[in-house]
């Protein structure tokens, strides 16, 4: 038994190590910022730089793990689909999805629930998720939905704005 896991043990080591040889996930480029968009405020560009910049900018935060296969893979592809969907660094070409921003953070889609562990920076309390998604909306449009972790969409004195339909 004892040898059985040990030959199990070095194969996993064999695999893991060949697995860096292979070159997708490590160019880790932040390319110049080249436009943002116009913030509503400094705090809402602070909560999305927190919760959102990693995957959603040029100003994303490479930690050391990304750079070691299979992890460094996820992380480029996370990091190269949220570009693709907006990026608030590259604000003078298309905006993307920005316009549902508010909507998949107050329905909890975003920040994935698989990025908070290792980022506890972007954990937001429900008070600045709360400003997050008024901010998201007062800069991008869209509409913030009242979601599955009962988020709803906020005036601007903190109230539930009331549609006059």
């Amino acid at each position: 038994m004892k040898k059985w896991i040990l030959r199990l043990a070095f194969s996993f080591a064999v695999v893991l190590l060949a697995l860096q040889l292979v070159p997708y996930g490590r160019n880790h480029t932040n390319p110049p910022v080249s436009a943002e968009p116009r913030w509503d405020s400094p705090r809402t560009r602070e909560l999305a730089a927190r919760a959102c910049f990693d995957c959603h900018s040029h100003e994303t935060r490479w930690p050391w793990y990304t750079n070691v296969a299979p992890i460094s893979w996820l992380a480029q592809r996370d990091v190269d689909e949220g570009r693709e969907a907006f990026n608030v660094s590259a604000w003078d070409g298309p905006h993307g999805e920005a316009d549902e921003a508010a909507e998949v953070v107050a329905e909890g889609e975003m920040p994935p629930w698989f990025y908070l562990p290792a980022h506890p920076d972007a954990r937001l309390s429900e008070t600045e998720r709360d400003e997050l998604i008024r901010g998201l909306t007062a800069t991008f449009g869209g509409e913030a939905r009242t979601g599955e972790r009962g988020s709803s969409e906020l005036g601007e004195n903190g109230e539930d704005e009331e549609d006059d339909d």
